[in-house]
């Protein structure tokens, strides 16, 4: 072992790694068995982790481990475990600490979990238990490893990834948020629950049932344990109720006990993310499908089941036992209660009714077949191996439950149930509109309901947040067509371009989600973040005295202001600002939902009334000579204009729109075509200009004859002129110019295309 002072080692580490980069295998690959090999120089390696087990739960350090290959130095080893662990046993569960001594890593994971198949016949409950759960919320990776140790096979085990700060940054975008891990600090027994049961006010009335993994939170989890117990309609503040229905769900169909269902209340995390919620993760799975049979009663009992019991245990269990008064909440509340049966139906028809689990647990059995052969320390024989999915075994106390004797009958029974067999709303067409959002945009979701009573959108704008529910309703003023045509409608405010959303809808018998998955699974808007360039948005007319030109919807002559869209896309306005002060650029910001189209017109009232309909600004242009600005909220100006002393009724006006010089008019074109000879960018559909982008040289094809080719830069300066004679096809060389955008002009007109030059 060679003791490297710990920054250089790092160092050292990472040079060696990358030179293996190549040929590391993922850490969690489910379809490839982990090799992982331990070296003590210690010859009584076993008695040091047994100590360390018994006493303050330390590392003891390995001289080096190898992970696929991987050689690593000064590793910290020990045992876990609580039932699992033994004093006796050849084969204990194992926690590696690569980076406890040395700062490295494999592939980004520090720590290394290994379970030991625990009262596991099968070998593959906690692999299979996992990857099925992962369908419906957060949770860790597992897949299978062997485990050597001094080049001695000690066994087949789960390799569960660790819930620090890898898995937290990649679920919660967080690391430092309060986290508890739910299991006993004392010895679990049915008075010793994780249950979130409020006991006094004292947190360190808390610290046997709770271990704190955070630097601080115990006042945060007695305000959680009081809510959950007192204040169970308020829990939605405080808790992910979405994650805590999909875990209390997915316990009681697969029978996964030794969890917060159970008789300890036991076996998950709590992390207080971003939004100031706790959620739960599940963890310790290897005992789920029946192989821990105690399901709790009160504060003293058991409950033991037979594996009879198992098969038709109420999926409502626990509803009024006031020692697990989450479960309680969730059935107090008829909506709640309703999600809890569709996340319960949906995992069984996803998963269990067609068998998919039993083709998933067939595959992983032969994986780890040859590994199980050789394994001489695993806690059954391999005949049982081969027969724990069809045959109940006994552990000498009780029987594990053969996975598909279990699971056959558990789906017979979960069928004929009430609940299952309540019909739930349908939901149909479901669509949002526009198809191509902008930034900005109010994007309208529509959904045919039948059979509902009540119908919700739920939706956020980063993938970390929280969703925020809103009705739909069916009234005809939510873009839903005629109201009380079974159509339901709702908006969603585009405000990023991670726009997420779901639907559920219930009656009084039960409930539905759209995706089935949700919210783990959602729907996704592929919005646009439609940045607004130099020109694109251009003023285009200007009317600073109005005295009789035009009156505005309610009939009073006001000044105004035309825009012009000189792009190939419709913009959304929200980001932007329009102002006649220099200084105060963001003076008057456009409503949501503002936008304007391709090579389109857009008018603002500039008669400082916003309380009118349309859009209106809180300043009024200055007869005697002004300056206006349209920026965006960084105070970018997109384009600017100043005009001198107005004459009534007269427009101040540019051709070619947008792009062309400011002239007087007393033919004010208002919300139309500066140029009347040619109509709205003929260049869109007249114009070929080729390719684009440029390399320097352009092939321009029109309809008309060409007799002059303008080019202007973004600024608006016309950085090429050229006269030819008559010609419909021109082959152009574009000397000395630098990369960006530019807007190429045909004969003085409208006849306008939009190109980019790459050199």
């Amino acid at each position: 072992m060679i003791n490297y002072p710990k920054v250089f080692s790092g160092v050292l580490f990472f040079i060696l790694l990358s030179l293996n980069s190549f040929s590391q295998t993922n850490l969690y690959d489910i379809g490839q068995i982990q090799q992982i090999e331990i070296t003590f120089t210690q010859a009584n390696w076993d008695y040091q982790l047994d100590t360390a087990k018994a006493g303050a739960d330390g590392y003891v350090m390995a001289s080096q481990v190898k992970v696929n290959g991987v050689v690593f130095d000064s590793v910290g080893v020990k045992y876990k475990g609580n039932s699992s662990y033994s004093l006796a046993s050849n084969k204990n569960p194992f926690n590696i600490s690569l980076d406890e001594f040395i700062n490295q890593d494999y592939m980004g994971h520090s720590t290394i979990k290994l379970s030991n198949c625990y009262q596991d016949p099968s070998m593959i409950r906690e692999v299979l238990a996992y990857k099925i759960l992962a369908s419906y919320m957060d949770c860790p990776r597992s897949n299978f490893a062997q485990v050597y140790v001094n080049g001695n096979y000690i066994g087949l085990y789960s390799n569960d990834e660790n819930i620090g700060n890898s898995f937290l940054g990649d679920k919660f975008n967080s690391t430092n948020g309060t986290q508890f891990k739910c299991n006993p600090i004392i010895t679990p027994g049915p008075t010793t629950k994780c249950n979130l049961k409020y006991i006094n006010s004292d947190s360190s009335s808390y610290f046997n049932y709770y271990e704190l993994k955070s630097a601080n939170g115990w006042n945060e989890l007695v305000r959680l344990c009081d809510t959950v117990t007192n204040y169970g309609s308020s829990l939605e503040a405080i808790i992910d109720m979405d994650r805590v229905i999909w875990m209390l769900a997915y316990n009681v169909v697969t029978i996964n006990l030794d969890s917060y269902s159970g008789v300890f209340a036991q076996n998950y995390y709590l992390y207080r993310d971003l939004n100031n919620r706790f959620v739960p993760i599940s963890w310790d799975l290897n005992m789920a499908f029946g192989g821990f049979p105690f399901v709790g009663s009160g504060a003293t009992s058991l409950g033991s089941l037979t594996v009879t019991d198992m098969q038709q245990l109420p999926l409502n269990i626990h509803n009024s036992d006031p020692f697990w008064p989450l479960i309680n909440d969730v059935f107090n509340n008829p909506t709640w209660k309703r999600m809890f049966y569709a996340h319960a139906k949906t995992i069984t028809d996803e998963y269990f009714s067609n068998g998919v689990y039993q083709s998933m647990a067939t595959t992983y059995q032969t994986l780890i077949d040859t590994a199980v052969q050789s394994d001489v320390n695993k806690m059954f024989s391999y005949s049982q191996f081969q027969s724990s999915l069809t045959t109940d075994i006994s552990t000498g106390s009780y029987f594990v439950a053969g996975i598909n004797n279990l699971i056959t009958s558990r789906m017979n029974y979960l069928q004929g149930t009430t609940e299952f067999q309540a019909v739930a709303p349908v939901l149909t067409g479901i669509v949002s509109t526009p198809a191509q959002p902008l930034i900005y945009d109010t994007v309208w979701v529509n959904c045919n309901m039948n059979n509902g009573a009540s119908i919700w959108l739920g939706s956020r704008d980063n993938i970390f947040g929280k969703f925020i529910k809103q009705p739909m309703l069916d009234d005809g003023l939510h873009h839903d067509g005629a109201a009380g045509d079974g159509v339901f409608g709702a908006g969603i405010y585009s405000s990023s371009t991670q726009m997420d959303y779901y639907i559920y809808a219930e009656n009084s018998n039960a409930g539905i989600f759209s995706p089935a998955r949700a919210e783990h699974e959602f729907y996704h808007l592929n919005v646009t973040n439609n940045a607004v360039y130099f020109k694109e948005v251009a003023f285009n007319e200007i009317m600073a005295k109005n005295d009789a030109a035009i009156m505005d919807q309610n009939g009073e002559y006001d000044d105004w202001i035309e825009f012009y869209n000189t792009s190939n896309h419709r913009i959304n306005l929200s980001d932007l600002y329009l102002s006649d002060d220099k200084n105060d650029k963001l003076k008057w910001k456009f409503p949501i939902n503002a936008s304007i189209d391709s090579h389109s017109e857009l008018v603002v009232w500039t008669d400082m009334d916003t309380t009118q309909q349309g859009l209106h600004t809180n300043f009024k242009l200055a007869a005697a000579g002004d300056s206006v600005y349209i920026s965006n909220s960084a105070g970018f100006v997109i384009d600017s204009v100043y005009f001198g002393p107005q004459s009534p009724d007269i427009s101040y006006y540019r051709c070619p729109n947008g792009i062309g010089n400011f002239s007087y008019t007393l033919s004010f074109t208002f919300n139309q075509s500066n140029c009347p000879t040619a109509v709205n960018e003929l260049g869109v559909t007249q114009l070929k200009v080729l390719p684009n982008p440029s390399h320097g040289s352009l092939s321009i094809q029109s309809k008309f004859n060409i007799n002059n080719i303008k080019l202007f830069d973004l600024t608006g300066k016309c950085v090429l002129d050229v006269n030819i004679g008559n010609e419909n096809n021109y082959q152009m060389e574009l000397p000395g110019l630098n990369d960006g955008l530019y807007l190429i002009q045909i004969n003085n007109s409208d006849l306008v295309k939009r190109i980019q030059i790459v050199k």
